[in-house]
Parts: C-alpha cells; structure tokens; sequence
C-alpha cells in the first residue's frame, strides 16, 4: 500500500442506479437503511445476511432465491477475511453503508466482552479495508455513543471523544468503535478514502433484538411488560434505580438521517479542504446522530406501561448497575447540516409495539 495523503475521489454522488451495499442488513440498523432507500427509489441495493435470515415481510422478499426488485441478498460471513475480500471482488460495491456490528444491553456487553472487541474489530477491518482497496466511493460507518467518556460533560459533543475512561460495562464495545472512527479516519488522510462515521444515539425500531440477555433497555422493558399483562402480574422487576437517563431514537429517522449524510456530505466538507491541504492534526471528524431530548429509565418504563396498558406496577432493584448516569448527545452538527429527527418517543414506541404485536 503507498501513502497518498491528496483527497482524489471526485465522483462521490449516490445516484438512484449506485451499487448500494448495506452490511447487516437483517438487524435493526441495516433494515431501517434498506426500507429508507427502497422508499426514495434506490434500485441497486446489496446486502448480506449470516445467521439472521432476512425477514419476508420487512423486505417483501418474493420467493426463495433472496431476490426482489431492488435487493439482492447474499450469505456471507463478515468475520471471514476470505469472503468479505471475494464479495468485494465479485460484486464491486460503489457506496458502503457499514450497519453490521455485534450488539447488546449492559448484560450482553458486560458478559461477552471478549466476543464485542473481536468480532466487531473483525467486522470494521475487513469491511473497511476492502473498500479502500475495491475504489468504493463513499463509506458510511454506524458506531455508537458510548464511544463517549463514562463522565462526559453533557450534552456529548464529537469533540469530547478520547478525554477521559470510557464506562466499564461497554469499554470493549466502545473500544472496538472509537478504532472504527479512527480507521476510517486514518484511510481518509493517508489514502484520500471518502470513509465517514456517523455515531447514533440508543436506537429502537420494527426488526429490533428483544431477547431480554442480549437486547436494549427499550425493547427489554417492551417486551417484559407486554409478557406481566399478558400473564396477569402485579409487579415487574426493572435493573437499577431508574434514574439515569437516555435518549432514544426511531430507526427509521437514523436510517433518513444516514441516508441524507451520505447524499449531502464527503470528509472533505467535514474537515474542510483547506485542512486537509495543510496537513494539520485532524480528529474526531465524527457525526452525531440523535434527538438531543432525554428522558430518565423510570420516565421510559411508565411510559411503555400506558402504551402496553400494564396495570401493575415496577420494583426497581437498586442492587444492579445503573451504567452512566446520563447519555445524551449534541447533535449541532447535525442540525447545521439541515436535518432533524421527526418521530417522537411515544409515536414511536407506539409503533413499535404494533409491530411486535
């Protein structure tokens, strides 16, 4: 590989005909980027899929050869060196939405922490560096705020990134992400790669994981107080005091937000051109994507508890981890940018819970 520090990609324009490659296409994230992108007439799409296979309703897939219209899907194991470098080689993707990542709660992330750092390390390495080496136009990589320090100053500017330990519960994951950005970043300077990352917020959504090891506080709490009403109980026990706060966002409006940053924006125009022509230090040329509106785990849980329509009450079991007090992220930049969020937290989850049920 040779150091080429110019910024040459000129043509980075996502067109309706573009070779789109969604990774992960079958989780939360990647699904809500395929239904934005089939929603404003993307023809050419390319996803994968490894042990989730994709869902026939989400995707209004029409028979068994994982083919519709738009999307094209293909097994492929994103772990594997071998594969990503021969899925590369054969279908030739020009923009790369990177969605596929190893995810979970404060107990999936506390548990396996082994298996975050390596797989998503994995995942990043091989999905990135292919697309350096394959000429790929854009890549737009999805981390997370947790990247943030455990006592970050609130609200979370991309600024703030690398200033002080990251929350214990989550280092590896979050550690495996901050390398994301800094990958993406180090291909941009020293081979004018057009790699952005974009960091969202806690996400939830239609086709979100609500297995109650490995899932998020929201679909946890959705599906543990749907299951209470069902089976007629009085009380559900809900980790930590309640207290703390998070901001949640409807995935369709992450997937419109990523959409629209990878339509409006290239590293140049994050950086700026004259930065990067002087060669000065540049960092943390990262996007926050959010609502910039918290609420507290308490707020959350009687909030699903009106929408479910649960008439018991919560015992908030103060023995277990509360993780960082509050998490809520400045999304200046990506106001300034022209975009906002448009789903509200409640319309959301009511969403949400229509297409559990």
């Amino acid at each position: 590989m040779q150091n080429n520090s110019k910024f040459k990609i000129q043509n980075s324009k996502l067109q309706k005909h573009s070779r789109v490659f969604v990774a992960g296409g079958t989780g939360l994230v990647g699904s809500a980027i395929i239904k934005n992108l089939q929603s404003k007439g993307y023809t050419n799409i390319i996803t994968t899929y490894h042990n989730r296979k994709p869902n026939n309703s989400t995707f209004n897939i029409q028979n068994s050869t994982l083919k519709t219209n738009s999307i094209k899907w293909i097994k492929l194991n994103l772990l594997d060196t071998i594969e990503v470098e021969n899925f590369f080689n054969t279908e030739k993707p020009e923009f790369v939405f990177l969605a596929a990542a190893k995810v979970g709660g404060i107990v999936a992330n506390n548990t396996y922490r082994a298996d975050f750092i390596y797989e998503n390390l994995q995942i990043q390495n091989n999905v990135i560096h292919q697309s350096y080496l394959n000429g790929v136009k854009k890549l737009l990589f999805l981390g997370s705020t947790c990247i943030y320090p455990k006592n970050s100053p609130q609200p979370m500017k991309e600024e703030y990134l690398l200033t002080d330990e990251l929350e214990y519960t989550n280092e590896p994951y979050a550690i495996a992400k901050i390398a994301g950005i800094k990958m993406c970043e180090s291909y941009n300077l020293q081979y004018g790669t057009n790699f952005i990352s974009v960091m969202p917020t806690n996400l939830y959504g239609e086709n979100d994981n609500f297995d109650l090891e490995t899932s998020h506080v929201l679909p946890a709490l959705l599906r543990k107080i749907h299951e209470a009403k069902i089976e007629g109980k009085k009380e559900v026990e809900i980790w930590g005091s309640g207290e703390p706060r998070r901001e949640f966002m409807y995935s369709d409006d992450m997937a419109d937000a990523c959409l629209f940053i990878m339509q409006n924006r290239d590293f140049k125009d994050i950086v700026g051109s004259d930065a990067l022509a002087s060669q000065k230090m540049i960092k943390n040329t990262h996007i926050n994507i959010g609502t910039g509106e918290d609420i507290s785990i308490k707020e959350l849980a009687y909030l699903i508890k009106k929408i479910v329509g649960f008439e018991g009450d919560f015992y908030f079991n103060t023995d277990k981890p509360d993780g960082t007090y509050k998490k809520l992220t400045d999304v200046s930049k990506l106001h300034a940018l022209g975009w906002r969020h448009k789903v509200e937290l409640e319309e959301g989850i009511r969403r949400v819970y229509a297409w559990y049920l």
